[in-house]
C-alpha cells in the first residue's frame, strides 16, 4: 500500500495572493474614491455642492436604515429562535444530519444571512431618498380630493412614503418569519411526524408574535390602497381615478378588508397567548376568502351588471371629476376658448387688420436651412450647426423681429485624421459665435439674410464673448487655461483665406471647471477619461482648468435632479454674452383624478424623435424653474419661475440655496424667455380631449380631437406636426406677442388627408403679465376649413403648381417643401409654405425659391410672400410681408450652386438663367404644361394608358419649350 504526500503550500505564495488581493481591493477602493472626489470637485466649482451633499448624506443614511432595518430583525428572529430551542429534543437522522452540517457555520451564518439582507435592502432604501425628503419637507397644496376630501398633498409626498414604509417592513418581517420557522425546525422547536406537527413554547410565541405584525401590516396596506384608487386606473370608464365601482364597491370593501385583517392580527395575539391555532388559522381562511370576493367577485359583479348597462349616467359625476382634476394639474383650467367663425372667402384687403403679423410670417424654415447655415457661415470643417435651428426674437432698431439662430459649434470629427489626443485635449476646445437670420427675410437668390454672422462675429446681437465652450455638442473633455504671459495654445478661430497666416489663438480665463493645479487632480482626471495626457502633458499647468459634463442640459440635470429637463434648449445673446436657456419641469404621477401620460411619447413628433424605453409618467406638470448655462463659463443658473408650485417649494426646502428668485432675471434675459416646447406639447394632447366639459359629451367621444400629422413628413411613417413659434396677435388678445401655436383636426379623420380644422390652440410666450396665457380658437362644426393635411393635398394636386415644381425639380435639383404654418388672420386660416430648392448631386444647400399660401379653397405660388398674398387676396392683401423689398431673379429654377470647398462660404450665381427670358413664350409653354398634366392625370383616373403616354409627351415637350423661353 502506496500513499502519496501533498508537499505544504508555500508561505510565499500565500503571502503574494493575500497582498494581491488586498492591492486589488485598495485599487478598486481608489478608483471608487477617484470618481467621488470628481464629483465634489465639479460640483464644487459650480457652487452647487450642497446638491451633491445632500443627495449623498440622504443616500447614504437610508442604506443604513434599510440595512439596520432588515439585518437586526431578521438576526433577533434567529438569535430568539436559537436561544429557545429544545436542549434534549430528540431529531430524526435527517435533521441530525443538517446540523453536522450547519452548526460549524452556525456563528456566519447567524450573522451573514441577516448582513446580506441587509446590503440588499439597503441598496434598494437608498435609491427611495428623494420619497423620504419630499414627505419630510412636504407642502401643502390648497388643494382636495373629492373623494376623501384630503389634500393633494398627501397623494404627492405621504401616500407614497406610508406605502413605501409597509412594503419594507411587510418583506422584513417576512424575511424575519421564515429564518425563525427555519431555525425552529431545524433545531426541534417545531416537528412534524406525520398529520402532526408539535412546536415549542417559545417558537409558538414567536412565530404567532411574527404572524400577527405581518398580517396587521397588510391590514395598514390594504387600508392606504384605498387611497390608491385615486391615482390608478379603474375598472370602468376613467383611465385615472376612482369610478363609480371603485368609489361603491372597491373603495369600501378595502375598508372591511383591512379590518378583518386586523381582526386576524388579534387573534394571533391571542394565540401566542393561550396556545390554540385553531381561531387564527380560520380567521386567515376568512381572510383570503374575503379578499377574493370583495377585492374582486363583489367590484366585477358592480361593473359588469350595474355599472355597464348604464356607464353614462352612473360615471358621469366620476368624469367630472377627472375633466376638472386634470385640467388643473396639467394648468389647462385657464385656457381661454373663443368661437372662431373663420370665413373661406379670400377677400381683396383682408390682411389690412393683421399687418404686424403678416409682417412677421416667418418663411426660414429652422429645420431645413441648417445646411444653408453650414455653407455660408462654417468656415471651417472643425466647426458645425445643430440639425435643427432654434427660432427667437431679438429688438433690432426698435422693432422686434422674429430670428433663426444657431450655435457655431465645435466639431472634431470633422479634422478627420488630422486629430490627435493633444489637439483635441488643448487645441480644438470650443467653438465661436452664432449666426442669426432674419425669420421673415431671404435674399434675391433664395439665402437667409443674417443679421449676426461671420468670424470674428459681426452683426446686430452685438455679442462681446463669442467663444462657445459649452454647448449641445461640445467634446466630452477639454483642458484651458494657462499662466499669465504664457503662449496661447488654443485655436480661437481660423486666419481667412490667407492660408499662410497664422491662425488665432487664445487663453481661456473664466472660472469654468475643476482646477488640475495638483498632482492628485491630475490622477484623479486622468484616471476618469483614461488620458495620460491629463498626468503626463506640460500643457498641463498650475492654471490649468478641465471643462467636462458641457451640455447645458446634462449640467442642469445634475445640479438639479429633481427637474424634469425640456428637450428643447436654445442659444440666446444676453448683455453681450451667448447663454443656453433650459426649462425645467416638477412633475408627478400622483395627482387624484388627473389622467397619466408619458411625457416622451407625448412629444414625438417630426422634431423629437420617440425613446426606445419611455419611463417618464406624468399627470401633473409645471414648468417651475428657468436655467441658464453660460456657454463661455459653464456656469448655471437656477431661476423660481413658478412660486407657487407645492412641489418646488418642497425642493427649495431640500436644496434652500440653489434656487434665485425670478425677480432677479436681467430684463433681456426675461426677453428670451419662451414658453417651452415639451410643455405644450402636452397641454396640447389633454386639451384635444379635456376641451369638452361636459361629462356626457366626454362620454360619448364624439367631440375628441387630435394634432394632425406632418404634412410634410413620409407619407410611409408620419410623425404629428410640431408646434411652431410666430411673432402674431391671436384673435381674442390685445397685442401681438411671441406665439406657440399648434391645430387640431377631428379624432375620427385623423388618417384622413382631406380633414377639416377642428381648433387651433396658442399660448403666450413673452415674459408678462400675459405669460402661459393659452387661447383655444375652436371652429364650428359645421365649418369645412381645411386642415394642415387638406391644404398640403391642395398645394401638391394644383396642376399650376405641380408645372412649376417640375420646372423647379428639372436636372440634378429637388424642390422641398418647408414647414406649413397656419395663421389665424384675415378672418380666416391662412396657410404659408416656403418652398426651397436644392441640388441632388455634389455639396449643396438649400435655397428658397417660391411661397406658396393658401385660404379656403384658394392658392397662390409665387416668388415672395408679399406677391404671394397679393395673388391670393385679390391682387392686395392689404399688408405687407417682410420680403415685401426682395426682388427675385426672373427664372426661379435656377440650378443650386455647387460649392467646390466644403471648407469656404459660397454665394450662388443671382443672375437665374443665362440668357433672356421670353417672357410671352414662357407663359404659353406653361399654360400647355397645366393643360397636358391634366390631360395626363385625366387618362389616368379613366386607366387610358395610350392618352396618358400622349399627356405625357406633350407635358415633356412644353417643359423644353418653358426652359427654352426661360433662356436656358
Amino acid at each position: 500500500m502506496t500513499s502519496t504526500a501533498h508537499p505544504p503550500v508555500s508561505k510565499t505564495r500565500v503571502t503574494l495572493a493575500i497582498t494581491a488581493a488586498i492591492l486589488a481591493v485598495l485599487v478598486v477602493i481608489f478608483f471608487i474614491a477617484a470618481g467621488l472626489y470628481a464629483d465634489v470637485l465639479w460640483f464644487d466649482q459650480l457652487g452647487f455642492l450642497q446638491v451633491l451633499t445632500t443627495q449623498w448624506f440622504s443616500t447614504a443614511a437610508m442604506f443604513v436604515v434599510g440595512f439596520l432595518a432588515m439585518a437586526v430583525p431578521v438576526w433577533l428572529s434567529i438569535e430568539i429562535a436559537f436561544r429557545a430551542r429544545p436542549v434534549y429534543a430528540k431529531l430524526n437522522s435527517q435533521l441530525d444530519r443538517y446540523q453536522q452540517v450547519i452548526e460549524p457555520l452556525r456563528r456566519l451564518a447567524m450573522f451573514g444571512i441577516p448582513a446580506v439582507l441587509g446590503l440588499f435592502t439597503g441598496v434598494s432604501a437608498a435609491t427611495r431618498w428623494p420619497v423620504v425628503l419630499q414627505y419630510l419637507n412636504r407642502t401643502p397644496f390648497g388643494e382636495k380630493d373629492p373623494q376623501f376630501g384630503l389634500d393633494v398633498s398627501f397623494y404627492v409626498f405621504e401616500l407614497p412614503f406610508y406605502q413605501g414604509v409597509a412594503a419594507y417592513a411587510s418583506a422584513v418581517v417576512l424575511l424575519a418569519g421564515i429564518a425563525a420557522l427555519a431555525t425552529s425546525y431545524l433545531y426541534g422547536a417545531i416537528r412534524v411526524s406525520g398529520r402532526e406537527v408539535r412546536i415549542s413554547r417559545t417558537a409558538r410565541i414567536q412565530v404567532a408574535v411574527i404572524a400577527a405584525v405581518y398580517i396587521a401590516l397588510q391590514a395598514v396596506s390594504i387600508w392606504l390602497d384605498q387611497y390608491s384608487t385615486l391615482t390608478s386606473a379603474g375598472a370602468g370608464y376613467l383611465r385615472t381615478g376612482a369610478g363609480f365601482t371603485e368609489t361603491q364597491a372597491t373603495i369600501p370593501g378595502r375598508a372591511i378588508l383591512a379590518i378583518v385583517a386586523a381582526l386576524v392580527a388579534v387573534l394571533f395575539i391571542v394565540t401566542a397567548i393561550i396556545g390554540r391555532w385553531r381561531l387564527p388559522v380560520i380567521g386567515t381562511a376568512l381572510l383570503l376568502v374575503t379578499g377574493l370576493i370583495l377585492g374582486g367577485v363583489y367590484p366585477w359583479i358592480v361593473q359588469r351588471f350595474q355599472v355597464e348597462p348604464s356607464a353614462r349616467s352612473l360615471e358621469a359625476p366620476y368624469i367630472e371629476r377627472s375633466i376638472d382634476a386634470t385640467r388643473a394639474a396639467y394648468g389647462v383650467d385657464t385656457v381661454s376658448e373663443l368661437p372662431y367663425n373663420a370665413t373661406t372667402d379670400a377677400e381683396a384687403g383682408a390682411l389690412r387688420a393683421d399687418a404686424e403679423t403678416t409682417a412677421n410670417i416667418r418663411i426660414i424654415d429652422p429645420a431645413l436651412v441648417s445646411d444653408s447655415f453650414a455653407q455660408l457661415e462654417r468656415f471651417k470643417q472643425y466647426y458645425q450647426f445643430s440639425p435643427h435651428l432654434d427660432v427667437d426674437r431679438y429688438n433690432i432698431d426698435g422693432t422686434v423681429q422674429d430670428t433663426v439662430i444657431a450655435v457655431r459649434e465645435l466639431d472634431q470629427e470633422g479634422l478627420g485624421d488630422s486629430q490627435t489626443p493633444y489637439s483635441n485635449a488643448f487645441v480644438y476646445t470650443h467653438g465661436y459665435g452664432v449666426v442669426a437670420a432674419y425669420g421673415n427675410q431671404r435674399t434675391t437668390d433664395g439665402q437667409p439674410v443674417f443679421l449676426q454672422s461671420g468670424i470674428p462675429s459681426t452683426g446686430a446681437l452685438g455679442i462681446d464673448e463669442p467663444r462657445i465652450y459649452f454647448g449641445e455638442s461640445s467634446p466630452a473633455y477639454s483642458i484651458v487655461g494657462a499662466p499669465e504671459g504664457a503662449k496661447a495654445i488654443e485655436l480661437d478661430y481660423p486666419s481667412g483665406e490667407d492660408e499662410n497666416a497664422s491662425n488665432t489663438t487664445t487663453t481661456f480665463d473664466g472660472n469654468g471647471g475643476p482646477k488640475l493645479d495638483n498632482i492628485f487632480n491630475k490622477l484623479v482626471y486622468a484616471i476618469k477619461f483614461q488620458s495620460e495626457q491629463i498626468f503626463l502633458s506640460n500643457a498641463v499647468t498650475n492654471k490649468s482648468q478641465i471643462l467636462y459634463d458641457r451640455d447645458p442640459i446634462e449640467r442642469v440635470g445634475k445640479v438639479a435632479p429633481y427637474l424634469t429637463l425640456d428637450t428643447d434648449t436654445y442659444p440666446a445673446v444676453v448683455d453681450g454674452k451667448v447663454v443656453w436657456i433650459v426649462d425645467g419641469y416638477t412633475t408627478t404621477t400622483n395627482y387624484p383624478y388627473s389622467q397619466v401620460e408619458t411625457l416622451s411619447d407625448t412629444i414625438v413628433d417630426t422634431n423629437t424623435q420617440p425613446l426606445p424605453y419611455a419611463v417618464d409618467d406624468l399627470n401633473y406638470i409645471r414648468n417651475s424653474v428657468k436655467a441658464t448655462v453660460d456657454a463661455y463659463s459653464g456656469k448655471v443658473t437656477l431661476y423660481a419661475w413658478d412660486t407657487e408650485d407645492p412641489i418646488l417649494k418642497t425642493w427649495q426646502k431640500i436644496f434652500p440655496t440653489t434656487l434665485k428668485s425670478s425677480d432677479s432675471m436681467d430684463a433681456e434675459l426675461l426677453s428670451h424667455v419662451r414658453y417651452p416646447s415639451d410643455l405644450f406639447k402636452v397641454q396640447r394632447a389633454i386639451l384635444g380631449s379635456y376641451h369638452v366639459t361636459d361629462p356626457n359629451t366626454f362620454f360619448s367621444g364624439n367631440d375628441q380631437w387630435v394634432t394632425p400629422d406632418d404634412p410634410t413628413s413620409p407619407a410611409t411613417n408620419p410623425t404629428l406636426q410640431p408646434p411652431y413659434y410666430l411673432t402674431m396677435q391671436v384673435p381674442g388678445t390685445d397685442a401681438s406677442a411671441f406665439t406657440l401655436y399648434s391645430t387640431y383636426i377631428p379624432r375620427a379623420a385623423a388618417t384622413s388627408s382631406s380633414s377639416v380644422l377642428s381648433g387651433y390652440l396658442a399660448v403666450n410666450s413673452d415674459a408678462g403679465p400675459d405669460y402661459g396665457k393659452l387661447t383655444l380658437l375652436t371652429l364650428p362644426g359645421q365649418d369645412t376649413v381645411p386642415g394642415p393635411g387638406q391644404v398640403q393635398n391642395s398645394f401638391n394636386s394644383d396642376t399650376e403648381v405641380a408645372s412649376q415644381l417640375a420646372l423647379l425639380q428639372r436636372g440634378d435639383t429637388e424642390a422641398i417643401q418647408g414647414n406649413l404654418l397656419t395663421l389665424p388672420v384675415g378672418g380666416g386660416l391662412l396657410y404659408v409654405q416656403p418652398v426651397y430648392v436644392q441640388s441632388t448631386s455634389g455639396t449643396s444647400y438649400p435655397l428658397l425659391r417660391k411661397v406658396l399660401v393658401g385660404f379656403g379653397d384658394q392658392i397662390a405660388f409665387e416668388d415672395t410672400l408679399d406677391e404671394a398674398l397679393d395673388a391670393l387676396f385679390g391682387g392686395d392683401s392689404g399688408a405687407n410681408a417682410g420680403d415685401g423689398g426682395t426682388v427675385v431673379t426672373p427664372d426661379p429654377a435656377a440650378p443650386t450652386p455647387t460649392p467646390t470647398d466644403p471648407g469656404t462660404p459660397t454665394t450662388p450665381d443671382a443672375g437665374g438663367g443665362t440668357g433672356v427670358t421670353d417672357q410671352a413664350a414662357l407663359t404659353a409653354a406653361l399654360a400647355d404644361a397645366k393643360k397636358a398634366f391634366a390631360d395626363r392625370t385625366a387618362a389616368y383616373a379613366a386607366n387610358d394608358l395610350v392618352a396618358a403616354a400622349q399627356a405625357d409627351e406633350r407635358l415633356t415637350a412644353a417643359l423644353t419649350a418653358a426652359l427654352a423661353a426661360s433662356g436656358e
